[in-house]
């Protein structure tokens, strides 16, 4: 089988694709994307957050992602320098943009899928 080659956008939005799904699996997500599931879980360990949205809606830690150990983590966001605190904000808003773009598209497919649905009714 060919190697093939994916954008890092395209690995970045496969990774919050999963992250931001409620209830997604690792072979769901791959198979969806017509991906291998090894390749999706390498994409998590090198661009994911560590965070996932559950079946509920809530956000919880990725399974696939060991719990950092007590102490390594440094005591919060106190302890950050400028820079890293810049850093952090500009990856959290890279996700937030990410998130809306996908919430847009998606609106805009519903949106359009009612419109036709709607036309073809014959009340």
């Amino acid at each position: 089988m060919a190697r093939k080659n994916y954008s890092d956008e395209f690995r970045r939005q496969a990774v919050d694709l999963y992250e931001s799904t409620p209830g997604a699996t690792v072979r769901g997500i791959a198979e969806d994307l017509g991906i291998e599931r090894g390749t999706l879980r390498h994409w998590l360990d090198l661009h994911g957050t560590g965070k996932k949205t559950a079946a509920d809606g809530s956000l919880t830690r990725s399974p696939l992602k060991p719990q950092p150990q007590p102490g390594t983590s440094g005591a919060g966001m106190m302890d950050q320098s400028p820079e890293e605190r810049i850093r952090r904000l500009e990856a959290e808003n890279a996700v937030l943009r990410s998130e809306q773009a996908k919430l847009t598209v998606e609106r805009d497919i519903l949106r359009s899928a009612a419109k036709y649905f709607a036309g073809e009714t014959n009340w």
